[in-house]
């Protein structure tokens, strides 16, 4: 399979090997400085670039036949005409805010654990997550969907960075050097608290699923998730 990677920094570069030991080819390397793009010479694209940079990365790619995954977090403004795109194009798109198979177990975990605690009032949520200090945004990603599981599943109608109310969910978003990505989801009443975690070790986790993803995705059409790469639905 030919690859281009759209951004290539830590991440992109760490996705490259994860490649490579799949026998994938790596034909382009595409920043912020790239001029022209050979649409015709790769197979799939993996966007991991900035967040400013990601609509149009893949915008170009679905104008183009393209198959574009897509990691890059802080742009979902424009999540919507993306969807919108690449039904019109009949293109194939994969957005996730965190590729690493575990944590799409643990989006699904979390989903079934809101279900169960809905109706235990007594109980109050809340959600931290951890990231190295060179990470742009926050809350992070992987955050946000895990607030929206919740709020998918439970009275809860929305989130808030740092702050706390009624039916609202408060996420912490800390930033420490060298920490990988670390999230709890947390419900806490005045007798006792349940917490669910996922402790990323590495950043190679996230480089392997997006590779996998790009491997499921040839030949398909259509908007998917990493529920459909990993058939959790």
């Amino acid at each position: 399979m030919r690859i281009a990677l759209f951004g290539y920094g830590r991440m992109g570069k760490m996705i490259e090997q994860a490649a490579l030991n799949r026998n994938h080819n790596i034909v382009a390397k595409i920043d912020i400085d790239t001029k022209e793009i050979d649409f015709s010479s790769f197979d799939v694209a993996i966007d991991f670039s900035m967040p400013t940079a990601a609509y149009g990365n893949i915008t170009k790619c679905l104008e183009n036949n393209v198959p574009i995954i897509s990691g890059t977090t802080g742009w979902l403004d424009n999540y919507d005409k993306a969807v919108s795109l690449c039904k019109e194009k009949e293109g194939a798109f994969i957005y996730a805010s965190n590729f690493s198979l575990g944590v799409n177990v643990f989006f699904e975990l979390n989903e079934y654990l809101a279900k169960m605690m809905k109706n235990l009032k007594q109980y109050n949520v809340s959600m931290e997550e951890i990231h190295h200090t060179q990470k742009l945004d926050a809350p992070s990603g992987t955050a946000i969907t895990l607030a929206e599981g919740v709020i998918n599943n439970s009275d809860y109608t929305k989130w808030k960075l740092d702050e706390s109310g009624d039916n609202q969910i408060p996420i912490t978003a800390k930033r420490i050097e060298a920490v990988p990505g670390t999230h709890t989801v947390a419900y806490n009443s005045d007798i006792d608290s349940i917490e669910i975690k996922h402790t990323a070790h590495n950043r190679e986790g996230f480089a392997l699923g997006a590779v996998i993803a790009a491997e499921w995705i040839l030949g398909k059409k259509g908007n998917f998730t990493m529920r459909d790469v990993l058939n959790l639905g």
